[in-house]
Formats: structure tokens, C-alpha cells, sequence
């Protein structure tokens, strides 16, 4: 086997997937926010749907 060693501060494959996953739904819920459109969650074992007028404002931050 094969073994590569990873550059230090360099993330993983996994953590930049993650990242992407994270950034994607954000921009999702903050469009659905802006248009109007509800959301729909899973909350304690129930499906709920979240009004545009109550999702709150995404913080912008620092992606790093």
C-alpha cells in the first residue's frame, strides 16, 4: 500500500467536500429567504416547514 503524506494546512478531499456541502445550502436557505419560499426540515422526528419570514439572516463569515 501506498502511503502519501498530506501538506500541513492543506485540507483533506473530506473537509473541502464538507466545506462545499456547507456553502451550498447556506447560498439554498439564503435564496429561499430572499424569494420568499419556505424551507422544510426534519425537527424531533417530524417534518416542518419554515415560512421565508422566519428563517433567520445568514452571518457572514470568514470561510477558511
Amino acid at each position: 500500500m501506498i502511503r502519501r503524506k498530506r501538506a500541513e494546512g492543506n485540507p483533506s478531499l473530506a473537509r473541502k467536500v464538507e466545506l462545499a456541502i456547507r456553502i451550498a445550502v447556506a447560498n439554498t436557505i439564503e435564496e429561499h429567504r430572499l424569494s420568499g419560499d419556505p424551507i422544510v426540515v426534519w425537527k424531533n422526528g417530524r417534518v416542518v416547514k419554515i415560512p421565508a419570514n422566519r428563517i433567520p439572516r445568514r452571518k457572514m463569515r470568514r470561510l477558511s
